[in-house]
């Protein structure tokens, strides 16, 4: 299971009386606005924006935005910010979405503070800089903004640009949880899961997974899988298990992808099935999922559901290995040393056996011993 930084570029922003006015309205509001009214600009590119009562154009909704913007209108500023973060009416910019993100965000606009923080953390824009978007997070946190309470909990997880604190973490996800968020529902999952900065508790982790799952959140729904699979804070139950890897899986969460592929090739919760199992598994492997590679490998090596090819179990399993999967560099010990899908070579097997074994893997160990025995 792994905790996924919840970050996204805001929207633009608009007032819903912005969007509801009648056709007289519209030319007073044409008038103001071109008599230089800041706040007619701006309600006139949220207009065209959403082509509300009027045809919709995006490049008639920037020139208006800028006008606005270069008055000083915050929300202008934000949302010519998010035209240019996603190419709308204008060419595609992130340099120019940060600019114009930082003069609103320090207007004290919370959406413009949290998208600029998002651009720091990605690196979108701007040198990637994760103090600097801890500092733009807490601002707009401070303001009650959800979703960087929730980003600024995944930065005390993670320690990114600022000293890892678990308890500092819990506090901001439990913020954003009692605004709903999805991404904290399933964060604060996740820290009871593992027990940080939280006591251990697998029946608050089910609960807190269930409800971000219940909100259509891949990660969740994939967790919330694991948690019926394995009778975690819940009873046993494969076909629960199946339901919620299948959601997460059709939204293309790999993960759910090879844990769903998993549950077709031992028959849980679904009629055995190894040509299903395939499907999934590549699925997950079209992501790169490292033990769907595995998986796939091994379903080629078999003939399940496919016709048996030792040349493709080959190449998934060297992708597998090189992401350290222990049973893919075991396997290719095998494959060299019984010359499969590849020219017999006993000591590239010794040295693929060996990187099993130092990962933990102790059939690794053991083909490993057994070659040295051997004089390999």
């Amino acid at each position: 299971m792994v905790a996924l930084l919840a970050v996204g570029i805001g929207q633009a922003a608009w007032a819903d009386d912005t969007l509801n006015v009648g056709e007289v309205a519209q030319k007073e509001m044409l008038r103001m606005a071109e008599a230089g009214d800041a706040g007619a600009q701006f309600s006139l590119g949220v207009m065209y924006e959403q082509g509300k009562g009027i045809r919709q154009d995006y490049t008639e909704a920037v020139q208006w935005y800028r006008k606005a913007a270069e008055q000083g209108q915050a929300e202008a500023q934000y949302n010519l910010g998010v035209m240019y973060a996603e190419g709308q009416g204008v060419r595609q910019g992130d340099a120019e979405a940060v600019k114009w993100y930082r003069k609103a965000a320090e207007l004290g606009l919370a959406e413009a503070q949290y998208n600029l923080a998002v651009m720091y953390t990605e690196g979108r824009g701007v040198r990637q800089d994760y103090v600097e978007a801890v500092r733009w997070y807490r601002k707009a946190a401070d303001q009650g903004y959800a979703e960087a309470q929730n980003n600024l909990g995944a930065m005390y997880k993670d320690g990114k640009g600022i000293r890892q604190d678990d308890n500092q973490a819990v506090q901001w996800f439990r913020k954003a949880v009692e605004q709903g968020v999805d991404a904290a529902q399933y964060n604060l999952g996740l820290m009871y899961y593992e027990g940080r900065g939280v006591r251990q508790d697998y029946k608050q982790a089910l609960q807190w997974y269930r409800k971000a799952a219940e909100q259509g959140y891949k990660d969740a729904q994939n967790n919330l899988g694991v948690m019926y699979k394995d009778g975690k804070g819940v009873r046993k139950d494969y076909v629960q298990a199946v339901k919620w890897y299948r959601k997460a899986a059709e939204q293309g969460n790999a993960e759910a992808q090879y844990n769903l592929g998993g549950m077709y090739v031992e028959g849980q919760g679904v009629r055995q099935d190894d040509a299903q199992a395939v499907q999934w598994f590549r699925r997950a492997v079209e992501q790169g999922d490292a033990n769907a590679q595995y998986s796939l490998g091994l379903m080629y090596a078999k003939g399940l559901g496919v016709r048996q090819d030792y040349v493709q179990t080959l190449q998934l399993w060297h992708k597998a290995a090189r992401h350290g999967v222990a049973e893919a560099q075991s396997g290719l010990g095998w494959m060299y040393y019984t010359g499969r899908g590849v020219r017999q070579n006993s000591v590239i097997a010794k040295e693929w056996y060996k990187k099993a074994c130092d990962n933990g893997f102790q059939d690794g160990c053991t083909a490993y011993r057994k070659l040295n025995n051997e004089g390999h």
